[in-house]
């Protein structure tokens, strides 16, 4: 499982905008733009957030990251907490103005101070890693029980992740597990995928297989990668557990869209043993070459043997051309992502957080 900074520390606002381009993707395409934008010159802070989500999904008009930061931060400046938790996560991850911490936990207080759940999570998140703020590990768990209380199943997750990790707290693993069964209940894909890991482990009970199972199919259809893949691993390894035909390799086959080198090194291992699938020593050369070049050295060391003796059956030709095609596969799939949001049209995703500012960056699916 991935360690707590590997988390985007904006997860909330992410959601957030994600609620706003659900809600334009559909009125945006018919939006008057010529009223919108008079209406947002007047000071309209209705009409500049709508404009705003216009010019980030560039609907109506040609899309732009810049001016949607514009009008998101006039419709902060105004007051509005939405529009000051919007106009924070651009800034911490760097969305149409360049990344300024600083800037982000300031509009993130605001936007706390206004009422808003979420934003305590990100400004929790700025003080448990000294983002923009001096460090300060309680008044982060502080926050995320204040956002809880406010409901805020993102914030139960991180109080499981500091007592997974004794961060803040004492390391706790059974707390760790109450908290995450209590972000799993409300809807958080990362407490699934958390709760599921603590259930799966090798000396799991078969109930509790199955129920990570069913949680991790919860997680995955969120659009969350590392579900996918955990999910795709887990019915690989115990296909009594699978709920349809080909479940393992769709969710792996997913997850390695996604910039998962695992999941990609893990079809290797399938298709050169015939798990799940006819075996085919050409499929596997390819998905451990795939493997190869997304995970970079890390995945050298593990898939090097399988790559050199699957060659050897090969002819040379067929070793250039599935070569070739690897690295034609990785070229279309090469952005690293951390969710992928279906239901947004057009298509959206989150990249995975770079660990120097905990935050992933909304984007349109380059997949």
């Amino acid at each position: 499982m991935p360690t707590f900074p590997q988390r985007c520390g904006v997860k909330a606002a992410v959601s957030l905008v994600c609620m706003w381009l659900l809600f334009f993707s559909t009125s945006s395409a018919r939006a008057d733009i010529p009223r919108l934008e008079a209406g947002a010159e007047r000071g309209s802070v209705q009409k500049q957030m709508q404009l705003a989500a216009a010019y980030f999904l560039g609907r109506g008009v040609q899309r732009s990251e810049e001016m949607a930061a514009f009008w998101y931060e006039k419709a902060a400046n105004s007051g509005d907490p939405i529009a000051q938790e919007e106009i924070g996560y651009f800034y911490q991850a760097g969305i149409g103005v360049p990344r300024d911490p600083v800037r982000a936990a300031h509009w993130f207080q605001l936007a706390a101070a206004g009422g808003r759940a979420s934003a305590k999570v990100n400004l929790g998140v700025a003080y448990l890693w000294g983002l923009g703020v001096p460090r300060n590990q309680a008044l982060a768990l502080q926050l995320f029980h204040e956002a809880l209380d406010k409901g805020s199943a993102v914030a139960a997750d991180y109080i499981g992740e500091a007592y997974f990790l004794g961060i803040g707290v004492a390391k706790d693993v059974s707390a760790a597990q109450h908290w995450y069964a209590i972000g799993a209940k409300m809807h958080d894909p990362h407490a699934q995928f958390r709760l599921a890991g603590l259930l799966s482990t090798d000396a799991a009970r078969p109930e509790d297989m199955s129920r990570a199972a069913t949680i991790l199919r919860t997680s995955s259809k969120s659009g969350y990668v590392p579900a996918k893949h955990m999910l795709g691993l887990l019915i690989a390894n115990h296909p009594e557990l699978a709920a349809k035909p080909n479940e393992a390799i769709q969710n792996l086959e997913e997850a390695a869209e996604a910039g998962t080198w695992k999941s990609s090194a893990v079809l290797g291992a399938l298709a050169r043993d015939g798990r799940g699938m006819t075996a085919d020593p050409k499929s596997a050369y390819l998905r451990f070459k795939v493997a190869e070049i997304q995970g970079g050295d890390s995945a050298r060391s593990l898939v090097a043997a399988d790559i050199s003796r699957l060659a050897a059956t090969l002819s040379d030709a067929d070793v250039q051309a599935l070569n070739a095609q690897a690295h034609d596969w990785v070229e279309r799939h090469k952005t690293q992502l951390q969710f992928v949001y279906g239901a947004v049209a057009p298509a959206f995703a989150l990249t995975s957080p770079d660990l120097t500012i905990h935050a992933g960056r909304l984007m349109p699916n380059p997949n």
